[in-house]
């Protein structure tokens, strides 16, 4: 184990996060994890990591750290001001550093949650499988809680490299201010007739509460079919699900939640789980309807995504110089149905 980062500054909620701690949800214990787990799992790719190493979880604003030890870092996700003493640095590539620099992060433009990670991974102690910190129970991660500063981290044993990997400028998500989910009505939508057609056709703001437990969103109330309860029997969540409570204003449910009483009108698909990670306050939600196969489609296609991005990554240099000067999409809209699809396209065609 080597120490690797001395935190000057905290940023304003800072946590050591995996891919998640699975298998526990029965005992009342929640996956916790990476929010946007495609920017967490490029991070980790970047920097030559397993997918399942574990890194810092930024949200709204980022750490400084004093660099203990060369190291490879990358800076993925929202787009936060990012800078080595004091120099500005570019995010979605490998940057080396050695001891004595500092490494600091700011306040995010555009998207809610960055993630910084570095080689060989944060050293803390794995709980019950992951090293995920879920705060609710102060247990995973850096002492079960978010950054301080003062605090020094670990890194995992392992040799270090430099790799020159980045990635193209196209694959970059952009976070905007209005966001469209893709979600499947139920498991409770009979509890609802014109509050389904209300929430698939109506726009809704981000409310300030929303945290990794859920994402509580502010419009039209949702209302349901006269004379069915408010509640019904506690049943597991999972990450993605739309609760309706009493208020009628829906809450989508995040990665620090086991078991909820409230009605839930439909499911954020998981592929688009990312897309509320992202969301900050203010910025206006609308979900549109798709059915099971189609969301399946879209979850096969983010796969070959990333698997398209880590080949990219790997390729020899003077390749992957060859493919960043050949055609580049005009644009890219990430909020389009079919944005995989033709991503993917593009990384095969260049």
């Amino acid at each position: 184990m080597t120490d690797i980062f001395e935190v000057l500054s905290p940023g304003a909620y800072t946590t050591v996060q995996d891919l998640g701690r699975f298998g526990w949800q029965r005992f009342g214990v929640p996956p916790s994890g990476m929010l946007d787990d495609f920017a967490g799992r490029i991070a980790n790719m970047l920097v030559g990591n397993p997918d399942t190493a574990a890194l810092l979880e930024l949200t709204v604003s980022g750490p400084v750290l004093k660099v203990l030890a060369p190291a490879t870092i990358a800076l993925t996700g929202a787009d936060m001001s990012f800078s080595i003493n004091g120099a500005p640095a570019s995010g979605w590539r490998a940057v080396p550093v050695k001891a004595g620099d500092t490494v600091s992060v700011g306040m995010a433009k555009s998207g809610c949650r960055g993630y910084l990670a570095v080689s060989q991974g944060i050293d803390v102690p794995l709980v019950m499988d992951s090293r995920s910190c879920y705060v609710g129970a102060a247990i995973g991660g850096f002492k079960g809680r978010p950054l301080q500063a003062g605090d020094c981290l670990r890194r995992c044993p392992g040799a270090i490299d430099h790799p020159a990997r980045r990635v193209p400028e196209a694959l970059v998500p952009a976070y905007p201010t209005e966001i469209t989910l893709r979600a499947i009505p139920g498991p409770q939508d009979d509890f609802f007739d014109h509050g389904l057609d209300v929430f698939f056709n109506a726009w809704f703001t981000v409310s300030p509460q929303a945290d990794r437990m859920g994402c509580r969103l502010q419009g039209p109330v949702i209302s349901q079919i006269a004379g069915m309860p408010q509640s019904i029997i506690s049943e597991s969540s999972l990450p993605g699900g739309v609760q309706i409570p009493q208020d009628g204003q829906p809450i989508i449910l995040l990665c620090e939640q086991t078991v909820g009483g409230y009605t839930k009108i439909a499911t954020v698909i998981s592929s688009d789980i990312w897309r509320v990670a992202q969301a900050l306050p203010g910025d206006r939600i609308r979900f549109e309807r798709i059915g099971m196969d189609a969301a399946h489609a879209v979850f096969r296609s983010q796969a070959s995504l990333l698997e398209r991005i880590r080949h990219e990554m790997n390729l020899p240099e003077a390749e992957r110089r060859s493919r960043r000067d050949g055609p580049h999409p005009v644009a890219i809209d990430w909020n389009a149905p079919d944005v995989l699809d033709k991503l993917i396209h593009w990384l095969y065609q260049t």
